[in-house]
């Protein structure tokens, strides 16, 4: 064998090792944090409200400090131009959000978050009477925080219920 095999082979075989060290560090490191979702209502009709609740739970032994979350559409519905919606606002103890009246948000908890406690809000998306029909509205959360005095963090992405838009059945003739 010549030496710049070799030479190649070491080379594959010590960049193989760093990514394999490296994905396990990044899979510690970036785990995901507690986030679930729930929607009142599966199908609804142009011109409904459908409330979309999300609940952050600090699943970590100390204090939550730092936490960032936002709230778009899933890229399906995004691809459905007909499909017409706003995120109307937002309630919840200790949570504020940011760009209420558009189709994506920003979610602000107030922090600290103990250990084992949760932070619920609820968002009413309100669809356009002139919204189209037969698509789904799904959004996606990228939520980011950091525990343990800002030296450790969890970050993830993660999938809301989906509400079905169906059009009101005509009448028979």
């Amino acid at each position: 064998m010549r030496i710049t095999h070799l030479g190649r082979f070491s080379f594959a075989a010590v960049l193989a090792f760093a990514l394999a060290l490296f994905g396990l560090g990044q899979s510690a490191s970036a785990a995901a944090p507690d986030i679930s979702f729930s929607v009142d209502q599966p199908a609804a009709t142009p011109g409904a409200t459908v409330n979309l609740k999300m609940t952050f739970t600090n699943n970590q032994t100390t204090d939550v400090w730092f936490v960032y979350q936002s709230v778009q559409p899933t890229w399906q519905t995004a691809q459905r131009t007909d499909l017409k919606y706003t995120l109307a606002s937002c309630s919840g103890t200790g949570v504020t959000c940011t760009g209420t009246g558009t189709t994506t948000l920003g979610v602000n908890y107030s922090v600290p978050v103990a250990p084992g406690t949760s932070r619920t809000v609820t968002i009413p998306v309100q669809i356009a009477p002139t919204s189209g029909c037969n698509g789904d509205i799904a959004f996606y959360s990228y939520v980011y925080y950091e525990f343990n005095n800002s030296q450790s963090h969890k970050d993830g992405v993660f999938n809301s219920p989906t509400t079905r838009v169906n059009c009101a059945t005509p009448g028979a003739h």
